[in-house]
């Protein structure tokens, strides 16, 4: 069974420092790194430092972007508030 990863890259967020943003489409320039779309793999990663060093940066990067996105996908899916009426009603 083939696992689902997510690229990387760091992008320059104009201050100097670097910004930690998923590649949905995995077509962004420069160096990418590939990470396991688990929460606790990705926080794994920023506690080791795993991306700056993956992506050949210095300082510590802003990774809010990356914790973000995995939050979504882990999220769980809540029905639509049309369908909670529906269930809700009396027949």
């Amino acid at each position: 069974m083939a696992v689902e990863l997510l690229r990387v890259v760091a992008v320059p967020n104009g201050n100097g420092d670097f910004a930690v943003i998923v590649d949905t489409g995995k077509s962004l320039p420069g160096r990418g790194a590939w990470v396991h779309p688990g929460p606790q793999c990705v926080q794994q990663a920023i506690r080791r430092r795993a991306f700056t060093k993956a992506l050949r940066i210095t300082g510590s990067p802003d990774t809010s972007a990356v914790v973000e996105h995995i939050e979504f996908l882990c999220a769980p899916e809540r029905p639509a508030t049309e369908q909670v009426a529906k269930n809700m009603s009396t027949p």
